[in-house]
């Protein structure tokens, strides 16, 4: 089933993990809990999160006292949509978009063509955007993320 599109905190918190991935080297797993203190994430939210970007086959993660986390595809190859769908599934603009015909006046409806216009523009717009270009670019100091804190105790090469 389609969602109607809303940028929930499960997809923000997504695409912040997934553009902290896109942002260290990728060689290396970072912990899911440097990857919420750094992009200011709950836990417990994020590991859910990170469990479905997993199962989805966008993030690989390595266990151990050494394990983490890392993006399983190339950032350049990994878009705002594909990232987006990963998280909450199929999206849809307005509900008669969904593919269930849940509104009975869309063979009449004037709107219709509208919503599907502003969606396909919405959605190029999402696959188009792919995480190295979101990715962070290390201060000169080497640091990186929201709260510029040390990549590197917590990166660690694969």
């Amino acid at each position: 089933m389609q969602h109607v599109l809303r940028i929930s905190r499960k997809i923000d918190y997504g695409l912040r993990a997934m553009i902290y991935l896109a942002s260290i080297p990728q060689d290396s797993v970072v912990p899911f809990r440097e990857i919420a203190r750094q992009m200011d994430v709950p836990e417990d939210f994020l590991a859910k999160i990170l469990k479905t970007l997993v199962d989805m086959g966008l993030v690989k993660s390595t266990r151990g006292p050494h394990g983490g986390y890392a993006l399983a595809r190339s950032p350049l190859d990994i878009s705002f949509l594909d990232v987006i769908e990963a998280v909450e599934g199929p999206v849809a603009l307005n509900v008669c978009l969904d593919g269930e015909d849940a509104c009975g006046h869309s063979t009449s409806c004037t709107m219709v063509s509208v919503w599907r216009q502003g969606q396909e523009r919405m959605l190029d717009v999402y696959r188009q955007s792919k995480l190295a270009e979101l990715a962070f670019k290390p201060a000169d100091d080497g640091q990186i993320g929201l709260v510029q804190l040390q990549l590197s105790p917590a990166a660690r090469p694969i």
